[in-house]
């Protein structure tokens, strides 16, 4: 890890590993502002009009990856995240943390590190309840895409009428989500959400992802995204835990846990782990997915 300048922010820090790159910002957030590979493109979307802005009270969308906590609800939802965290190696990884939100009394940190497998990362979102009375919440893990690309939501395991008679899962709807809309592809094993720079409406689809994975390709790379599902655990938005938006500027790739009562003192966290394959063919359905994503997406998948 070294620090650099970024974006016009004097202090980030930039964490690599094999041919992985990650920024995080330490004069706002914490943010993950940038990944992808050393000298290629970054796979988060960045505002550049917010670039090297701190302070104030207005919440900004600086783009990257961030931590909420869900259900998503003004003015909670977007207390600011624009002073500056605290940096420090712990044993887990490398630890970013925000000051105490003076509205909800919630800290948010972020800690990185480098699992066994090359080739990934592991981000730890935790929440801290550092206030005067417990707090129901679920951590909330959204990655903002650049536009262009293509969200793959994978669908639990299909099966026969005859032996299931009962739901299997949950897709949340929005009162703005249309499925006529021409971004939308829904098939047998997954739903693909296209992000399109000429939208005049956003899209927003929540599911239970069992498999506990989502996928976003854009200009020949995938950008992967591991997090647990717990079987029988109370989910917040009717019970899903894997989420996708999308407007004209960007696509998030949103991972949830369940939802806690978090007393005064108690910390919650929530683990994603990311990987970024390379010369990925573009993906216009389902049968595109199985034949040229999914089997190069198995050795991370298998990956507990």
């Amino acid at each position: 890890m070294e620090q650099i300048t970024y974006r016009g922010w004097p202090t980030c820090y930039r964490l690599t590993r094999d041919d992985l790159e990650l920024v995080v910002t330490a004069d706002v957030g914490p943010r993950i502002i940038r990944f992808g590979r050393v000298d290629g493109p970054n796979m988060f979307c960045e505002y550049e009009e917010w670039w090297g802005k701190i302070g104030g009270t207005e919440w900004r969308n600086y783009g990257g990856h961030r931590l909420w906590h869900a259900p998503e609800v003004r003015p909670r939802t977007y207390a600011p995240d624009n002073d500056p965290v605290t940096v420090r190696e712990t044993p887990e990884g490398w630890a970013f943390t925000q000051p105490v939100e003076a509205t909800t009394g919630i800290q948010k940190e972020l800690v990185i590190s480098f699992p066994s497998l090359a080739g990934t990362v592991r981000v730890t979102h935790r929440l801290r309840n550092l206030g005067l009375w417990a707090v129901e919440l679920a951590p909330w893990a959204l990655s903002v895409m650049a536009p262009g690309g293509t969200a793959i939501i994978p669908l639990p395991e299909r099966g026969p009428h005859g032996t299931n008679l009962l739901p299997a899962s949950v897709l949340a709807l929005w009162k703005y989500t249309d499925l006529s809309d021409a971004r939308w592809t829904f098939g047998r094993r997954f739903i693909l959400l296209r992000q399109d720079p000429q939208a005049t409406t956003p899209q927003k689809i929540g599911a239970t992802v069992p498999d506990g994975w989502l996928a976003y390709t854009n200009a020949g790379y995938t950008f992967l995204k591991r997090f647990p599902y717990c079987p029988g655990a109370v989910y917040p938005d009717l019970g899903v835990n894997a989420e996708c938006f999308t407007n004209a500027r960007m696509l998030e790739l949103e991972s949830l846990g369940p939802l806690v009562r978090l007393a005064p003192g108690a910390e919650v966290t929530h683990v994603e782990t990311w990987a970024l394959l390379q010369d990925v063919s573009r993906l216009a359905d389902e049968a595109d997915v199985a034949q040229h994503l999914l089997p190069r997406l198995q050795p991370y998948l298998a990956q507990e």
